[in-house]
């Protein structure tokens, strides 16, 4: 179909209201309306777009807080719609104005011209996944939080643990178990921390489990246990990073899989100037941060470990194979940079960046040998 004979549709997605902008073949104003974000709304939605569009039409808006409900309201009502990253949506570095009238409005014309980058939505199962493995990240987190706040009001208090070198071990907590404060408020106050930390705790406990649980069902049991073949990434990290990066297919290359998670360098070079700074920490957060907590994991020599070697049983010779290679490849590149003279943190993200090759060679489908 000839692409003069499309309607191109920007939207603006909000909470209660979308503004939409259709630009229809062959004329140079565009029509606009407001809808309501109700099921009954989108699918009128989808109706007046196919009523009012001689031929094919195509819609778009940015990835936000509204998640791809819309986007998939619409591929039901048979209408085309894509979701953009609003990131790389290209902006006039002179423009003051900023309404939804007219985010609609360019939207429709950037689609129009291809100048927006699209972004590639998981099904409803994998962004459900998603969203467990982000709760469990957020529990973490608070509960290294409440751990700190604990930690911190014994400090005050003069309360150190020094039987051991590691904290929140079995020791630990008969420690804290047995601590008492004269002060009635003190004693309220160490209660208080000390059952957040408890709770926060058995919540991450269980979530881990459900995690273990989901993971081991199809279409997740075979490239979880993959991935669980390499050192430092268990069955946690395994899960996360199948349900954040979902569709292998859609990385052509290693490289493009590096740049998406942010680990490749950031440059501004111009003329006979070339400038390389740090990673450019853009797309995916989640991934980055466990792709450098599995490459510190690569510092010993290669090895297997007995919980390592259990992981390994029955999969597949050709998976085994390429995380022994990461095991070597790594191990050689942190020893070939700490010799060098490199800061630890900069030799631990160039390892993380060889390592996203590896789960990319074991992952995605081109990378598997054909069977004739």
């Amino acid at each position: 179909m000839s692409p003069n004979s499309i309607t191109w549709v920007g939207m603006d997605a909000h909470k209660n209201s979308i503004k939409v902008a259709a630009l229809l073949p062959e004329q140079a104003e565009s029509v606009e309306w407001t809808e309501d974000t109700t099921a009954e709304a989108i699918r009128r939605l989808a109706r007046r777009l196919q009523r009012l569009a001689p031929g094919e039409v195509r819609c778009c808006y940015e990835a936000g807080p509204t998640g791809y409900g819309l986007q998939r309201q619409l591929r039901a009502g048979g209408v085309a719609c894509t979701v953009i990253a609003p990131s790389l949506t290209p902006v006039q570095p002179g423009s003051r104005i900023k309404t939804d009238r007219r985010d609609a409005r360019k939207l429709a014309e950037l689609f129009r011209a291809g100048l927006l980058t699209e972004v590639h939505p998981p099904s409803e199962s994998d962004e459900a996944l998603r969203d467990l493995c982000r709760c469990r990240d957020d529990v973490r987190v608070d509960l290294l939080r409440a751990r700190h706040r604990l930690s911190k009001f014994l400090l005050r208090r003069h309360c150190c643990y020094r039987q051991t070198k590691h904290h929140w071990g079995s020791r630990h907590w008969a420690w804290l178990e047995q601590l008492r404060f004269d002060d009635a408020m003190s004693q309220t106050t160490f209660d208080s921390y000390l059952l957040a930390v408890q709770q926060l705790a058995e919540r991450q406990r269980q979530l881990d489990l459900r995690l273990a649980e989901f993971g081991g069902q199809e279409p997740y049991r075979e490239p979880v246990a993959w991935l669980r073949c390499f050192k430092g990434i268990d069955t946690v990290t395994a899960v996360c990073l199948v349900a954040e990066l979902h569709d292998f297919r859609r990385f052509r290359s290693p490289r493009q899989l590096m740049a998406y998670v942010g680990l490749v360098p950031s440059e501004c070079s111009s003329g006979e100037r070339e400038r390389r700074g740090t990673i450019t920490r853009t797309g995916n957060r989640h991934v980055r941060r466990l792709l450098v907590e599995a490459a510190w994991h690569h510092r010993h020599r290669p090895a297997l470990s007995g919980p390592l070697r259990a992981r390994r049983e029955g999969q597949p010779v050709r998976v085994l194979a390429i995380a022994d290679r990461a095991q070597e490849r790594l191990c050689a590149r942190y020893r070939r940079m700490s010799q060098a003279g490199k800061i630890l943190p900069k030799t631990i993200v160039a390892m993380a960046r060889e390592l996203t090759a590896y789960l990319w060679a074991v992952l995605h489908p081109a990378a598997a040998p054909t069977r004739s």
